[in-house]
């Protein structure tokens, strides 16, 4: 291994740090990313049973926005029900901007290394290609040893650095559609809370309308 990158040249060096970089990245997206730890499946239905039984209290509410990006959803549109169906769908939408934000933290790099390692590797075949024309003009076609050397550097660059970028780019299109499938299952869990909360709310409003007592008209 060592051989092969000494042979590659000076530009090996970035390849290898960028394929560093991409390793750490997605091993940290595939934790973090993982459907139980943004989006439990039962979360909804534990946050209305806490709801329906008046368990909803302050600290509930901070270990809900605490627990997961998916609780800190339902945790704004909870804290603003009584405002409003307008005011919740705003709120969960604000709180929703900054999980998505985090959820898509590092893609941006992952993104940039897919696209700058087949270039960085393109660079090196052209300086090898440079060394190889250099040392044919200077000592032409009988050195087969430089000619083999400057031809070396440039394949090996030019692999390395689409061995790194191809999985890059795999990953970096999976972790997005990842991202865009938690971003729809947690709208529609927000919208279901958004819902079920409204509904109780007008039927509470309901209630207590039919629970006044009727004044006679004259």
């Amino acid at each position: 291994m060592f051989e092969l990158v000494q042979a590659g040249g000076w530009l090996m060096i970035p390849i290898i740090l960028c394929s560093v970089i991409s390793a750490a990245i997605c091993v940290e997206r595939f934790w973090t990313l993982r459907l139980d730890q943004v989006a439990p499946k039962n979360l909804l239905a534990q946050v209305w049973t806490w709801i329906k039984n008046n368990e909803m209290d302050a600290k509930k509410l901070r270990e809900l926005k605490s627990g997961s990006p998916l609780g800190q959803i339902l945790a704004a549109g909870i804290s603003s029900h009584r405002r409003g169906r307008e005011i919740m769908k705003e709120s969960i939408e604000e709180v929703a901007s900054h999980v998505v934000h985090d959820m898509e933290r590092y893609l941006n790099a992952l993104g940039t290394v897919a696209a700058i390692t087949p270039l960085l590797g393109l660079l090196g075949t052209v300086i090898g290609m440079i060394k190889v024309f250099t040392a044919i003009r200077l000592e032409g076609t009988g050195n087969a040893a430089v000619l083999a050397g400057g031809i070396s550097e440039a394949l090996i660059t030019t692999a390395a650095g689409l061995t790194v970028a191809i999985p890059s780019l795999f990953f970096y299109r999976f972790f997005q559609r990842k991202v865009d499938e938690l971003v729809i299952f947690m709208e529609q869990e927000a919208l279901k809370l958004v819902e079920v909360l409204n509904a109780d709310r007008s039927s509470d409003s309901k209630r207590a309308d039919a629970s006044q007592p009727q004044v006679p008209t004259k």
